[in-house]
């Protein structure tokens, strides 16, 4: 009786799962084990059929320059934004958690960048970087800096682009260090300002570890951002100029449907997804020990 008795509750555990799971299924499991397939065939053409040829699109990474230069782009866009939107998004969490004057429209303005569509957002610091008639121009004037092309020098476009990322993604990051501290027990600070501790060796013995679960979930957050930035360079740069504004999610987008070399746009989204992937790991090997759950 007790069997038969909790067969339905499996049933429909089950059965409530089953959107999710397919859902899940369908447009993440699939994708990524029919990329991995496509990635070691050739791209069909007409009638000329795909053709399985092993390792050889991998062996042509190796040998693309401009996928090289993608890729140190990529990871210079990482070291300029990551750090700077975390540290800027804990910055202003902290300074809007405590008793500022118009703490509600500090809050709504920090936020508001985050939800500008990106075509928006890229439009915007167009009419900033734009030479000669930018605002970045006008503001640079009285200082004798005129004529500077900021998004067609390859020197300066790739850091141009990591200053509108750190702008448009710090407040969004923001909201989940206000909750974090919100949730931080004001007896502990309490304490050991009775003990004689000063505020940064209690936000840094006391608020910072507490702080740590979510900066791993906004670490893993931000590089996600970092290597997924399409729109703003297709608005903004195209990837100029000769590609020293290029990223690889782009260069992925340009070879799927600029050139049609989807087997080997396949095989770079398997090197996105693999990068992904140890960056996760070793995020979540290295802090997770330093994480305090409550």
């Amino acid at each position: 009786m007790t069997r038969i008795s909790r067969t339905p509750q499996w049933l429909y555990g089950w059965l409530l799962l089953l959107p999710s799971a397919v859902l899940l299924i369908a447009f993440t499991h699939y994708p990524i084990v029919r990329t991995l397939y496509n990635s070691f065939f050739t791209t069909p053409r007409g009638r000329i059929p795909a053709r399985f040829i092993g390792l050889e699109n991998y062996q042509a990474l190796l040998h693309d320059e401009i996928f090289l230069r993608v890729l140190v782009n990529n990871f210079l866009f990482a070291l300029g934004t990551i750090p700077a939107s975390v540290g800027l998004a804990l910055l202003m969490a902290v300074w809007v958690n405590g008793t500022l004057p118009g703490r509600a429209l500090a809050r709504t303005s920090f936020f508001t960048p985050t939800v500008l569509p990106m075509v928006a957002v890229a439009n915007i610091w167009l009419f900033f970087y734009t030479p000669q008639v930018g605002i970045l121009e006008k503001m640079l004037a009285p200082f004798g800096i005129h004529g500077v092309n900021w998004l067609g020098d390859p020197s300066t476009v790739l850091w141009c682009l990591a200053v509108m990322a750190v702008w448009k993604e710090a407040g969004f990051f923001m909201i989940f260090y206000l909750a974090a501290l919100q949730g931080v027990p004001p007896d502990l600070t309490e304490a050991a300002r009775i003990e004689g501790a000063g505020r940064w060796y209690c936000f840094r013995r006391i608020t910072w570890p507490l702080l740590m679960p979510t900066t791993i979930f906004v670490l893993l957050n931000a590089t996600i951002n970092c290597f997924k930035l399409v729109d703003h360079l297709f608005i903004m740069t195209k990837g100029g100029p000769d590609n020293a504004s290029s990223l690889l999610l782009y260069y992925i987008y340009e070879t799927a449907f600029a050139y049609w070399d989807t087997a080997y746009a396949s095989t770079l989204t398997v090197v996105l997804l693999g990068l992904l992937a140890l960056t996760a790991l070793v995020q979540f090997l290295y802090l997770e020990r330093r994480a305090h759950y409550r």
